[in-house]
Protein backbone atom coordinates (compact mmCIF):
# COMPACT_ATOMS: atom_id res chain seq x y z
CA UNK A 1 0.00 0.00 0.00
CA UNK A 2 2.67 2.65 0.95
CA UNK A 3 4.18 2.02 -2.22
CA UNK A 4 1.32 2.77 -4.52
CA UNK A 5 0.79 5.41 -2.64
CA UNK A 6 4.01 6.59 -3.23
CA UNK A 7 3.99 5.96 -6.40
CA UNK A 8 0.96 7.90 -6.83
CA UNK A 9 2.26 10.54 -5.52
CA UNK A 10 5.74 10.90 -7.30
CA UNK A 11 2.94 10.71 -10.94
CA UNK A 12 1.22 13.31 -9.79
CA UNK A 13 4.71 15.72 -8.53
CA UNK A 14 5.75 15.18 -12.06
CA UNK A 15 2.69 16.47 -13.65
CA UNK A 16 1.15 12.84 -14.38
CA UNK A 17 2.37 9.52 -16.40
CA UNK A 18 1.23 10.57 -19.73
CA UNK A 19 2.73 10.28 -22.38
CA UNK A 20 4.92 13.83 -22.97
CA UNK A 21 4.92 15.56 -25.99
CA UNK A 22 7.35 14.73 -28.92
CA UNK A 23 10.17 17.31 -28.02
CA UNK A 24 10.25 15.84 -24.57
CA UNK A 25 10.63 12.00 -26.05
CA UNK A 26 13.04 12.16 -29.17
CA UNK A 27 14.32 8.99 -29.97
CA UNK A 28 17.82 8.68 -31.76
CA UNK A 29 16.45 5.94 -33.97
CA UNK A 30 13.68 8.15 -35.15
CA UNK A 31 15.17 11.59 -35.29
CA UNK A 32 15.10 13.00 -38.43
CA UNK A 33 18.50 13.49 -40.14
CA UNK A 34 20.79 16.47 -39.50
CA UNK A 35 20.36 19.70 -40.97
CA UNK A 36 23.45 20.38 -43.76
CA UNK A 37 24.84 22.55 -41.39
CA UNK A 38 24.15 20.64 -38.09
CA UNK A 39 26.43 17.33 -40.17
CA UNK A 40 29.23 19.77 -40.69
CA UNK A 41 28.64 21.14 -36.68
CA UNK A 42 29.42 17.53 -35.99
CA UNK A 43 32.48 17.03 -37.85
CA UNK A 44 33.79 20.22 -36.14
CA UNK A 45 32.55 19.25 -32.63
CA UNK A 46 35.09 16.43 -33.39
CA UNK A 47 38.07 17.67 -34.64
CA UNK A 48 40.95 18.03 -32.85
CA UNK A 49 42.92 19.73 -36.15
CA UNK A 50 41.45 22.62 -34.90
CA UNK A 51 43.10 22.92 -31.90
CA UNK A 52 46.92 24.13 -31.35
CA UNK A 53 47.79 21.17 -29.86
CA UNK A 54 46.41 19.08 -32.29
CA UNK A 55 45.08 16.85 -30.09
CA UNK A 56 42.05 18.34 -28.49
CA UNK A 57 38.09 19.23 -30.03
CA UNK A 58 34.93 19.98 -28.37
CA UNK A 59 34.34 16.08 -27.71
CA UNK A 60 37.40 15.75 -25.40
CA UNK A 61 35.87 17.77 -23.14
CA UNK A 62 32.19 17.39 -23.09
CA UNK A 63 32.31 13.71 -23.90
CA UNK A 64 28.91 11.63 -25.46
CA UNK A 65 29.10 9.16 -22.97
CA UNK A 66 29.54 10.84 -19.91
CA UNK A 67 26.57 12.81 -20.44
CA UNK A 68 28.81 15.07 -22.70
CA UNK A 69 30.75 16.50 -19.80
CA UNK A 70 34.06 15.26 -18.83
CA UNK A 71 35.25 11.54 -18.56
CA UNK A 72 37.53 11.90 -16.04
CA UNK A 73 38.03 13.27 -11.69
CA UNK A 74 40.08 16.34 -13.06
CA UNK A 75 39.22 19.57 -10.93
CA UNK A 76 39.81 21.30 -14.34
CA UNK A 77 40.42 19.96 -18.22
CA UNK A 78 44.12 20.23 -19.48
CA UNK A 79 44.49 22.70 -22.25
CA UNK A 80 47.36 24.84 -23.71
CA UNK A 81 49.72 24.41 -27.02
CA UNK A 82 51.27 20.98 -25.40
CA UNK A 83 47.81 20.18 -23.43
CA UNK A 84 50.08 21.45 -20.29
CA UNK A 85 47.99 23.93 -18.93
CA UNK A 86 45.02 23.52 -16.38
CA UNK A 87 41.75 24.75 -16.74
CA UNK A 88 40.27 27.12 -14.46
CA UNK A 89 36.70 25.28 -13.63
CA UNK A 90 35.61 22.17 -14.25
CA UNK A 91 33.86 21.61 -17.45
CA UNK A 92 30.14 21.31 -17.69
CA UNK A 93 27.66 19.16 -19.36
CA UNK A 94 26.57 21.07 -22.30
CA UNK A 95 23.59 18.41 -22.59
CA UNK A 96 19.92 19.80 -22.72
CA UNK A 97 21.21 23.39 -23.14
CA UNK A 98 19.10 24.31 -26.33
CA UNK A 99 16.07 25.62 -24.17
CA UNK A 100 18.92 28.02 -22.38
CA UNK A 101 18.37 31.70 -22.82
CA UNK A 102 21.25 34.17 -22.48
CA UNK A 103 21.74 35.87 -18.98
CA UNK A 104 18.84 38.22 -17.31
CA UNK A 105 17.75 39.35 -14.45
CA UNK A 106 13.63 38.20 -13.95
CA UNK A 107 11.05 39.69 -12.74
CA UNK A 108 11.91 39.58 -8.99
CA UNK A 109 15.59 40.46 -9.73
CA UNK A 110 17.11 37.20 -9.93
CA UNK A 111 20.22 36.37 -12.18
CA UNK A 112 19.33 33.87 -14.26
CA UNK A 113 20.00 32.42 -17.87
CA UNK A 114 23.52 32.13 -19.57
CA UNK A 115 26.48 29.81 -20.62
CA UNK A 116 29.39 28.75 -18.70
CA UNK A 117 29.67 28.49 -15.06
CA UNK A 118 29.35 32.66 -14.78
CA UNK A 119 26.61 32.97 -17.75
CA UNK A 120 29.40 35.37 -19.77
CA UNK A 121 27.76 33.62 -23.25
CA UNK A 122 24.57 34.66 -24.74
CA UNK A 123 23.70 31.14 -26.59
CA UNK A 124 25.02 28.13 -27.61
CA UNK A 125 26.82 29.56 -30.62
CA UNK A 126 29.07 31.92 -28.51
CA UNK A 127 29.76 29.37 -25.96
CA UNK A 128 31.27 27.13 -28.91
CA UNK A 129 33.64 29.29 -29.92
CA UNK A 130 35.42 30.68 -26.62
CA UNK A 131 37.55 27.47 -26.16
CA UNK A 132 39.14 27.85 -29.58
CA UNK A 133 41.16 31.38 -28.27
CA UNK A 134 41.38 30.41 -24.72
CA UNK A 135 45.09 29.95 -24.27
CA UNK A 136 44.00 27.27 -21.59
CA UNK A 137 42.39 25.49 -23.66
CA UNK A 138 41.97 25.50 -27.38
CA UNK A 139 45.07 27.83 -27.49
CA UNK A 140 44.73 29.36 -31.19
CA UNK A 141 46.01 32.40 -30.55
CA UNK A 142 43.19 34.15 -32.88
CA UNK A 143 40.44 33.81 -34.97
CA UNK A 144 42.28 33.76 -38.07
CA UNK A 145 44.67 30.49 -37.22
CA UNK A 146 41.21 28.75 -36.18
CA UNK A 147 39.77 29.42 -39.71
CA UNK A 148 43.14 28.73 -40.96
CA UNK A 149 43.00 25.06 -39.82
CA UNK A 150 39.45 24.82 -40.98
CA UNK A 151 40.24 25.53 -44.38
CA UNK A 152 42.74 22.46 -43.96
CA UNK A 153 40.08 20.08 -43.00
CA UNK A 154 39.03 17.14 -44.70
CA UNK A 155 35.51 18.57 -44.70
CA UNK A 156 36.76 22.08 -46.02
CA UNK A 157 34.71 22.00 -49.10
CA UNK A 158 31.38 20.80 -48.16
CA UNK A 159 32.16 24.43 -45.66
CA UNK A 160 32.78 26.24 -48.34
CA UNK A 161 29.38 24.60 -50.10
CA UNK A 162 27.20 25.73 -47.17
CA UNK A 163 28.69 28.96 -47.12
CA UNK A 164 29.83 30.33 -49.68
CA UNK A 165 33.36 29.52 -52.48
CA UNK A 166 35.63 33.09 -50.69
CA UNK A 167 34.27 32.26 -47.33
CA UNK A 168 37.98 31.02 -46.14
CA UNK A 169 39.12 34.96 -47.39
CA UNK A 170 36.84 36.47 -44.68
CA UNK A 171 37.79 34.72 -41.07
CA UNK A 172 35.60 36.92 -38.98
CA UNK A 173 32.69 35.70 -41.36
CA UNK A 174 34.02 32.29 -41.46
CA UNK A 175 34.38 31.73 -37.70
CA UNK A 176 30.96 32.57 -36.88
CA UNK A 177 29.65 29.89 -39.60
CA UNK A 178 31.59 27.44 -37.83
CA UNK A 179 30.32 28.26 -34.42
CA UNK A 180 26.79 28.68 -35.89
CA UNK A 181 27.37 24.82 -37.56
CA UNK A 182 28.47 23.96 -33.71
CA UNK A 183 25.10 25.76 -32.64
CA UNK A 184 23.09 23.76 -35.11
CA UNK A 185 24.60 20.10 -34.01
CA UNK A 186 23.73 21.24 -30.24
CA UNK A 187 20.07 21.60 -30.98
CA UNK A 188 19.25 19.52 -33.72
CA UNK A 189 21.34 15.94 -32.71
CA UNK A 190 18.79 14.15 -30.47
CA UNK A 191 22.04 13.25 -28.53
CA UNK A 192 21.95 16.39 -26.67
CA UNK A 193 18.59 16.08 -25.71
CA UNK A 194 17.45 13.01 -25.57
CA UNK A 195 15.05 12.83 -22.28
CA UNK A 196 15.77 8.75 -22.40
CA UNK A 197 16.41 8.07 -18.76
CA UNK A 198 14.47 5.65 -16.86
CA UNK A 199 12.88 9.13 -14.88
CA UNK A 200 11.39 9.85 -18.23
CA UNK A 201 9.85 6.49 -19.39
CA UNK A 202 8.97 6.52 -15.90
CA UNK A 203 6.27 9.93 -16.77
CA UNK A 204 5.21 8.17 -19.87
CA UNK A 205 4.36 4.95 -18.09
CA UNK A 206 6.93 2.61 -19.36
CA UNK A 207 8.62 2.46 -15.90
CA UNK A 208 8.29 2.33 -12.06
CA UNK A 209 10.71 3.16 -9.55
CA UNK A 210 11.66 0.90 -7.04
CA UNK A 211 10.71 1.68 -3.24
CA UNK A 212 14.38 3.07 -2.37
CA UNK A 213 14.06 5.36 -6.12
CA UNK A 214 10.48 6.71 -4.12
CA UNK A 215 11.73 7.51 -0.88
CA UNK A 216 14.51 9.12 -3.00
CA UNK A 217 12.17 11.42 -5.10
CA UNK A 218 10.08 11.95 -2.07
CA UNK A 219 13.11 13.46 -0.42
CA UNK A 220 14.10 15.51 -3.22
CA UNK A 221 10.80 17.03 -3.47
CA UNK A 222 10.65 17.33 0.44
CA UNK A 223 11.06 21.06 1.35
CA UNK A 224 12.00 19.89 4.67
CA UNK A 225 14.63 17.79 3.81
CA UNK A 226 16.39 17.41 0.70
CA UNK A 227 14.63 20.44 -0.90
CA UNK A 228 16.29 19.72 -3.91
CA UNK A 229 13.78 20.62 -6.20
CA UNK A 230 14.03 24.36 -5.39
CA UNK A 231 16.69 24.60 -7.51
CA UNK A 232 16.27 21.61 -9.51
CA UNK A 233 12.43 21.48 -10.58
CA UNK A 234 10.94 17.79 -10.94
CA UNK A 235 7.57 18.70 -12.39
CA UNK A 236 6.55 18.73 -16.03
CA UNK A 237 6.53 22.50 -18.07
CA UNK A 238 2.85 23.39 -19.08
CA UNK A 239 3.20 22.10 -22.49
CA UNK A 240 3.98 19.54 -21.12
CA UNK A 241 7.84 18.62 -21.76
CA UNK A 242 9.74 16.78 -19.34
CA UNK A 243 11.91 18.71 -16.47
CA UNK A 244 15.15 19.59 -17.08
CA UNK A 245 16.12 19.75 -13.20
CA UNK A 246 17.74 23.27 -13.24
CA UNK A 247 16.02 26.73 -12.89
CA UNK A 248 19.13 28.36 -15.24
CA UNK A 249 19.51 30.45 -12.11
CA UNK A 250 23.00 30.89 -9.71
CA UNK A 251 23.63 30.21 -5.86
CA UNK A 252 26.57 30.78 -3.78
CA UNK A 253 26.78 27.72 -1.57
CA UNK A 254 30.20 27.98 -0.10
CA UNK A 255 31.67 25.36 -1.90
CA UNK A 256 35.33 24.69 -0.35
CA UNK A 257 38.63 25.43 -1.83
CA UNK A 258 39.86 23.11 -3.53
CA UNK A 259 43.92 22.85 -3.54
CA UNK A 260 44.26 20.49 -6.91
CA UNK A 261 43.78 23.77 -8.83
CA UNK A 262 46.58 25.61 -9.29
CA UNK A 263 45.54 28.88 -9.07
CA UNK A 264 44.49 28.22 -5.48
CA UNK A 265 47.71 27.72 -4.40
CA UNK A 266 47.95 31.62 -5.03
CA UNK A 267 46.32 32.27 -1.13
CA UNK A 268 44.81 35.55 -2.75
CA UNK A 269 43.24 34.32 -5.69
CA UNK A 270 39.95 33.82 -5.35
CA UNK A 271 37.56 32.47 -8.13
CA UNK A 272 34.10 34.81 -7.99
CA UNK A 273 31.86 33.56 -10.40
CA UNK A 274 29.38 36.31 -11.01
CA UNK A 275 30.11 39.38 -10.30
CA UNK A 276 33.51 38.97 -11.67
CA UNK A 277 33.05 37.47 -14.98
CA UNK A 278 35.36 38.64 -17.99
CA UNK A 279 33.24 41.30 -19.53
CA UNK A 280 32.73 43.25 -16.19
CA UNK A 281 29.56 44.39 -16.44
CA UNK A 282 28.74 42.74 -12.50
CA UNK A 283 32.04 44.26 -10.83
CA UNK A 284 29.86 46.47 -9.00
CA UNK A 285 27.22 44.03 -7.87
CA UNK A 286 28.80 42.36 -4.67
CA UNK A 287 26.10 40.60 -3.58
CA UNK A 288 26.67 38.56 -6.57
CA UNK A 289 30.34 37.44 -5.63
CA UNK A 290 30.86 33.51 -5.54
CA UNK A 291 27.64 32.68 -7.27
CA UNK A 292 27.55 29.73 -9.65
CA UNK A 293 25.22 28.38 -12.46
CA UNK A 294 22.53 25.95 -10.93
CA UNK A 295 23.48 22.77 -13.15
CA UNK A 296 20.89 20.08 -14.54
CA UNK A 297 20.84 17.41 -12.61
CA UNK A 298 20.23 15.10 -15.25
CA UNK A 299 22.94 12.71 -16.10
CA UNK A 300 24.80 13.59 -12.63
CA UNK A 301 25.29 10.49 -11.55
CA UNK A 302 27.87 9.83 -14.45
CA UNK A 303 30.10 13.09 -13.31
CA UNK A 304 33.57 12.24 -11.60
CA UNK A 305 33.48 15.84 -9.78
CA UNK A 306 31.35 18.22 -9.01
CA UNK A 307 30.78 22.10 -8.80
CA UNK A 308 32.45 24.63 -10.75
CA UNK A 309 35.86 23.58 -9.28
CA UNK A 310 35.55 20.12 -9.04
CA UNK A 311 35.95 20.09 -5.28
CA UNK A 312 34.15 16.63 -4.86
CA UNK A 313 34.84 13.22 -6.60
CA UNK A 314 31.67 11.39 -6.08
CA UNK A 315 27.91 12.23 -5.55
CA UNK A 316 27.74 10.84 -2.14
CA UNK A 317 30.65 12.95 -0.83
CA UNK A 318 28.98 16.35 -2.70
CA UNK A 319 25.56 15.06 -1.11
CA UNK A 320 26.96 14.86 2.43
CA UNK A 321 28.58 18.14 1.79
CA UNK A 322 25.18 19.74 0.98
CA UNK A 323 23.68 18.17 4.12
CA UNK A 324 26.27 18.38 6.78
CA UNK A 325 28.05 21.85 5.32
CA UNK A 326 26.64 23.98 8.72
CA UNK A 327 26.46 20.71 11.50
CA UNK A 328 29.66 19.70 10.39
CA UNK A 329 31.75 22.42 8.68
CA UNK A 330 35.22 20.83 10.14
CA UNK A 331 34.89 17.96 7.76
CA UNK A 332 35.13 20.56 4.77
CA UNK A 333 37.11 23.38 5.16
CA UNK A 334 40.40 24.69 6.27
CA UNK A 335 41.74 25.84 9.64
CA UNK A 336 42.73 29.44 10.45
CA UNK A 337 46.47 30.12 12.06
CA UNK A 338 44.33 29.78 15.56
CA UNK A 339 42.83 26.34 14.37
CA UNK A 340 38.94 27.59 13.85
CA UNK A 341 37.35 26.40 10.90
CA UNK A 342 37.96 29.26 8.15
CA UNK A 343 34.05 28.02 6.73
CA UNK A 344 33.14 29.26 3.39
CA UNK A 345 37.20 29.45 2.51
CA UNK A 346 36.95 30.34 -0.82
CA UNK A 347 35.84 33.22 -0.56
CA UNK A 348 37.24 36.26 0.91
CA UNK A 349 35.79 37.62 4.16
CA UNK A 350 33.49 40.34 2.75
CA UNK A 351 31.83 37.99 0.77
CA UNK A 352 31.30 35.33 3.00
CA UNK A 353 27.56 36.65 3.75
CA UNK A 354 26.68 35.74 0.32
CA UNK A 355 26.36 32.28 0.89
CA UNK A 356 22.96 30.83 0.99
CA UNK A 357 22.46 30.39 4.83
CA UNK A 358 18.53 30.29 4.80
CA UNK A 359 17.29 27.65 2.51
CA UNK A 360 17.20 24.05 3.55
CA UNK A 361 19.48 22.31 4.32
CA UNK A 362 21.69 25.09 4.52
CA UNK A 363 20.05 26.28 7.59
CA UNK A 364 21.08 24.07 10.21
CA UNK A 365 24.19 25.11 12.87
CA UNK A 366 26.82 22.96 14.26
CA UNK A 367 25.03 20.28 16.82
CA UNK A 368 21.97 20.19 14.79
CA UNK A 369 20.81 16.88 13.07
CA UNK A 370 21.86 17.11 9.32
CA UNK A 371 18.70 17.24 7.20
CA UNK A 372 19.12 13.85 5.70
CA UNK A 373 20.92 11.11 7.01
CA UNK A 374 23.22 8.68 5.62
CA UNK A 375 20.76 5.95 4.06
CA UNK A 376 18.29 9.16 3.09
CA UNK A 377 21.73 10.39 1.03
CA UNK A 378 21.57 6.67 -0.58
CA UNK A 379 18.28 6.90 -1.50
CA UNK A 380 18.37 10.46 -3.09
CA UNK A 381 21.53 9.05 -4.96
CA UNK A 382 18.92 6.26 -5.79
CA UNK A 383 16.48 8.45 -7.23
CA UNK A 384 19.49 10.69 -9.14
CA UNK A 385 20.53 7.74 -10.94
CA UNK A 386 16.99 7.43 -12.37
CA UNK A 387 17.85 10.98 -14.31
CA UNK A 388 20.91 9.15 -16.24
CA UNK A 389 19.81 8.83 -20.42
CA UNK A 390 19.96 5.60 -22.19
CA UNK A 391 17.72 3.74 -19.86
CA UNK A 392 17.25 -0.02 -20.99
CA UNK A 393 14.12 -1.90 -19.15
Amino acid sequence: MALALMAAWALSACGGGGTAASSSGVSTSTAAALSAQAALGEKIFNDTSLSASGRQACATCHVAANGHAADNDLPAQMGGVMLELQGHRSSPSIRYLSTNTAFFFDAEGTPTGGFFWDGRASSLQDQAGRPFTNPVEMANTDVASVVDKLSKATYAADFKKAFGEDIFSRPDDAFARMTLALQKFEQEDPAFHPFTSKFDDMLRGKATFTEQELRGFALFNNPAKGNCAACHPATKSADGSHPLFTDFTYDNLGIPRNPDLLHNANPAFFDLGLCARENGDLLTRADLCGAFKVPSLRNVALRKSFFHNGRFKTLKDALTFYVQRDTNPEKFYSRNADGSINKFDDLPAPYKANVNVTEVPYNRKPGDAPALSDAEIDDLIAFLQTLTDGYAH
